[in-house]
């Protein structure tokens, strides 16, 4: 039996090229049973061509004409057409003037979403709001691939929403859907809200984050800690720049070409033995290639301490030997021992700062033995879920316990680092092998929770390293 009323009452009264006008004269016997109708509800337009025009309400009126009787105007966008049960985007072949208009039933709007994807891509997450008994699914290959937000006010829902989507995407991987191939979820928690969504995948909070502090780059390096505000940073950054470039070439002999913003390794200590040395040296009064470290060169004579004439170091010398530990140096005494290079207190602050920073608990991830000595191959095998023990489709980074004045270089270092995996890995492949077809077998995807609080739309130098990181992810 037809599910709707007989006293159908309504009729199109303007057509345009993307709305539909309809007049109807008593609202209540247009309605379909136990079915509300109102804005977002669908009405199905017969034509004169056995094609039924789907479209859905966009707003209301009252009109009431001279007798005082009322009319109820609807205006209707559009969506295509279903002919034989087939849904059609577009409604431009509707015949004019169309016969009929009606509340759509629930088998025609079910029939929109399910035809609308192939059964291979179809990834379902939602169901409809007017009627929750229709799921609608979505191209899963064409959602993934693009860049998608999940925006609202607080308390919306939108972190369920998209716990909800992920939770999906996972268990239809498990069922073999073919479309997810081998791709990996990134998820940058910053309120520790997705481990219960998640509980058996990758997890990583700060007790077992280790991000390698000689992958950040120069700005990077510098924001932390450089003080921008001291009146001496000039200096200070010039004479860091330099032990970074030299001690990365230290470390990396068989690299032709070091500079200081190269993503190689160097050594933090042997740094902060380096400056500690600049501004605690000094040097013969006479000749100032030589340096006055106390060593062997001096001896007793006659009760007295007689110091020696100092150990000559050239720029390489000087620098290899700072590197090595802090040494102890003659005070400036008399004609014989002069102050050093850094004796105005250029370099006092920025060493005591920078000792502060590097030795903190709380930025043991970033600055930590652990650092030193985890590979860039061990690091991305631990975001991208490759572990020894267990392989995983998602990983959790958990930033709730990471210190906010280094969230956003926080973040910016994973963004990069899982980007140029991806960006070189793809070369890689393509260079191995000349017909390469596949894009990428290993796609990534990552989801920035409340992004604003660490990549918000401002020019602050705080936030520049994630945005920069984010927005090159993004074009």
């Amino acid at each position: 039996m037809d599910e709707r009323s007989e006293k159908m009452n309504a009729e199109v009264i303007a057509v345009y090229p993307n709305k539909v006008k309809i007049s109807v004269d008593q609202l209540d016997d247009f309605k379909i049973a136990d079915e509300e109708l109102k804005v977002g509800s669908y009405l199905r337009i017969a034509d004169n061509e056995n094609a039924i025009l789907i479209a859905i309400i966009e707003n209301f009126s009252i009109e009431v004409n001279e007798d005082g009787n009322r009319k109820y105007i609807i205006e209707a966008n559009p969506l295509g057409l279903l002919r034989e049960g087939e849904f059609q985007r577009g409604g431009d072949s509707i015949a004019i003037p169309p016969k009929k208009v009606e509340p759509a039933i629930t088998k025609e709007i079910t029939a929109i979403y399910e035809n609308s994807v192939e059964q291979k891509t179809k990834f379902k997450f939602c169901k409809l709001s007017s009627n929750i008994k229709i799921k609608v699914p979505v191209n899963g290959n064409k959602f993934f691939n693009k860049h998608i937000a999940v925006v609202g006010s607080t308390g919306s829902g939108k972190s369920h929403a998209t716990a909800k989507i992920l939770q999906n995407a996972v268990v239809s991987k498990k069922d073999g859907f073919e479309e997810l191939n081998n791709a990996h979820i990134v998820i940058f928690d910053i309120h520790s809200e997705y481990k219960t969504a998640f509980p058996n995948e990758n997890f990583i909070g700060i007790d077992n984050l280790v991000l390698p502090y000689w992958l950040l780059n120069s700005e990077e390096l510098e924001e932390v800690l450089l003080d921008t505000g001291d009146r001496d940073n000039y200096n200070q950054s010039s004479v860091f720049r330099s032990l970074v470039t030299e001690n990365k070439k230290k470390y990396n002999k068989g690299v032709s070409k070091i500079y200081y913003d190269s993503p190689l390794f160097f050594d933090i200590d042997e740094i902060l033995n380096a400056l500690t040395n600049m501004k605690n040296e000094t040097k013969n009064y006479k000749s100032p290639e030589k340096y006055m470290i106390v060593d062997d060169s001096y001896n007793l004579k006659d009760g007295k301490t007689e110091i020696g004439s100092g150990i000559y170091l050239d720029r390489g010398q000087r620098i290899e030997r700072y590197f090595k530990e802090p040494l102890e140096f003659h005070p400036p005494k008399g004609q014989n021992v002069s102050k050093g290079d850094y004796a105005d207190g250029t370099l006092d602050k920025f060493t005591t700062r920078f000792e502060s920073k590097i030795r903190q608990d709380r930025l043991k991830f970033l600055f930590g033995e652990k650092s030193k000595n985890i590979t860039f191959e061990d690091t991305v095998k631990k975001f991208i879920g490759y572990n020894d023990a267990d392989e995983s489709n998602v990983s959790i980074i958990d930033l709730s316990g990471v210190p906010f004045e280094v969230l956003s270089i926080t973040v910016a270092l994973i963004s990069r680092i899982l980007f140029e995996y991806g960006y070189f890995y793809k070369r890689l492949r393509t260079r191995k092998n000349n017909d390469e077809t596949i894009n990428n077998d290993t796609p990534l995807l990552l989801v920035y929770e409340e992004a604003h609080k660490y990549a918000p739309k401002s020019d602050l130098a705080k936030y520049r390293a994630s945005k920069i990181a984010i927005e090159r992810i993004a074009k």
